[in-house]
């Protein structure tokens, strides 16, 4: 099944399901790895998706997905650096670092860097160290935020001590 196929006959399936349980459907994709065909879908919600979540989700989206020929079925989330696919996805990251993806490389390269400055019809707007960019959709593989993780994202909690202190448990035969 082709995902143009996939888009017109199994997603607005997902789509209603997903709204009935209160979850944005993210995305559907039929995708080859090695001898295996996984169908994958993406939810999503405001607070984050749950193990829970994605469990009830795929209980229930089983008998929906039957006619499509695939090896395994993913239900799970489209992670912290969730593609950038709808305008609202873009609208809610102007101003942030993405990464772009190209299908063909300009100037020797397929990916580049900088702030997003939106996008605007079929083009997205990228602030570089070089200028503005602009890119098509057409020409886009993958966008996507760049996350960066900091010491301070961590929290206060202390590096795991595995030294068998007083009031932790041990396994290593000593009292």
């Amino acid at each position: 099944m082709a995902q143009s196929d996939l888009n017109r006959t199994v997603e607005p399936a997902c789509r209603k399901l997903a709204e009935e349980q209160q979850v944005e459907l993210v995305d559907v994709e039929l995708a080859r790895e090695g001898a295996s065909r996984y169908l994958r879908i993406y939810i999503d919600k405001p607070d984050g998706i749950t193990l829970s979540d994605c469990e009830t989700y795929h209980r229930a989206v089983m008998p929906l997905v039957e006619r499509v020929d695939y090896d395994f079925l993913e239900v799970c989330s489209p992670g912290i650096d969730r593609p950038l696919k709808k305008q609202k996805d873009y609208d809610a990251h102007v101003g942030d670092q993405v990464e772009v993806h190209l299908y063909r490389a300009i100037d020797k390269r397929r990916r580049f860097e900088g702030e997003l400055l939106g996008l605007f019809g079929d083009e997205v707007r990228l602030k570089t160290g070089a200028g503005e960019m602009r890119f098509t959709l057409r020409e886009i593989s993958l966008c996507k935020p760049v996350i960066v993780i900091t010491e301070d994202d961590l929290g206060d909690e202390p590096a795991l001590d595995t030294g068998g202190q007083e009031g932790e448990a041990s396994d290593d035969g000593q009292e």
